[in-house]
């Protein structure tokens, strides 16, 4: 009986001490390394740690950073370089190559001014061998695998190989040649591997390209080869063009592709800041980039004077399939070749669907009215 009496007034003394004593802080706690993981600081709701972790969740790590002047937190940083001093962020890079040795400001004697960027096969490297001096960064993508055969070429020891099996260049393009990696050249050349240069120097084209203000261009195409748009054609009579005439019933407005503000995508040449609008408009899935020339036009302004076809520095397509070659035999029985040509089809139709639904988003979210605004964008 002595001992039940001993028992509940034990339990009812330590009941009034433990209400009476302030909370526990477990977290001033001078506790082993590995016990306090161990323990649910959840289950102990009425301690300080509950009271810390609950406040604690409802303040930001970057509200932290602000009120904490010992802490770094730019908010002008490029996204996911706040924490960092704006004085060793390099948001840009190049594609510049650097030795392994010496001292890194002593790497670079010469800097390129222009870079040119061609998808090839082995088979076409005679037309890859030519036309680009030392003012520009030689970039090959090479669809077939094969690039050591390349060091046949002097030139090739100080190009840039990437490769990766049966892949466009505008596939390349979106991955390789952000517009923060390819910065620092003035101008970027996206070309096709079957192009006759025979007729073609590098640097009197640009010249005649800033003569003229051009943004976005192409040298003519040879005329007595199979053409698609009058536009692209060589004319004898001029050192550049920036309109032409096409069949009936193909240019409704004048000054709209494929009669004006167009060049076509097999040999494209894109100033800096036309790039870099032009890029984000490639989309993911749509390697072979049709209709992106009938859209080139939205990245300059105005379209008809930014975009031109040099004509005084031509080439020649000649219009090899090798791409084509690349596809597989389908099931139905199809040759490569169609299948291919059937998605590049595909591609620009869902492209232009996806474009004119993204103006139409936007001038609504605006409140304006997207069909008075065709003709003039």
């Amino acid at each position: 009986m002595r001992l039940i009496v001993i028992f509940f007034l034990g339990g009812f003394f330590g009941l009034i001490i433990g209400v009476s004593l302030p909370s526990l802080a477990i977290t001033k706690l001078n506790l082993p390394y590995g016990v306090l993981p161990s323990i649910d600081l959840s289950c102990i709701r009425g301690s300080n740690a509950w009271s810390f972790m609950k406040n604690n969740d409802s303040i930001s790590s970057q509200d932290q950073l602000i009120n904490n002047s010992s802490k770094i937190w730019v908010p002008t940083n490029p996204r996911g370089a706040e924490r960092l001093p704006p004085g060793i962020v390099k948001a840009e890079s190049d594609l510049f190559l650097r030795r392994l040795w010496g001292r890194p400001s002593e790497d670079l004697t010469f800097k390129p001014k222009y870079l040119v960027t061609f998808t090839v096969g082995y088979e076409q490297k005679k037309n890859i061998d030519a036309a680009f001096s030392k003012n520009f960064t030689i970039l090959l993508f090479h669809y077939d695998g094969r690039t050591t055969e390349w060091d046949e070429f002097e030139w090739s020891k100080q190009a840039i190989h990437v490769s990766v099996h049966k892949q466009t260049k505008w596939w390349y393009a979106k991955r390789f040649l952000h517009p923060d990696i390819v910065a620092p050249y003035e101008y970027i050349f996206m070309w096709d591997e079957d192009l006759g240069v025979e007729h073609f120097n590098a640097e009197e084209y640009l010249k005649l390209v800033r003569k003229h203000g051009l943004e976005i261009s192409q040298p003519a195409l040879e005329a007595n080869k199979g053409l698609c748009w009058n536009m692209t054609r060589r004319r004898n009579d001029s050192e550049i063009h920036k309109e032409a005439q096409e069949r009936p019933g193909k240019c409704k407005y004048p000054h709209l592709p494929p009669c004006a503000a167009f060049v076509e995508i097999m040999a494209p040449v894109f100033s800096r800041d036309a790039w870099r609008c032009v890029w984000h408009m490639i989309q993911n899935e749509f390697v072979h980039g049709w209709g992106l020339d009938f859209a080139f036009r939205k990245c300059v302004e105005p379209a008809h004077e930014k975009i031109g076809v040099v004509d005084a520095q031509w080439v020649v397509h000649q219009g090899i399939p090798s791409l084509g070659n690349q596809g597989e035999a389908q099931i139905d029985g199809k040759p490569p070749w169609r299948a291919v040509k059937e998605r590049c089809g595909m591609e620009w139709g869902m492209f232009q669907g996806r474009l004119a639904n993204a103006e139409k988003a936007y001038y609504k979210s605006k409140g304006i009215d997207f069909s008075n605004l065709v003709v003039h964008n």
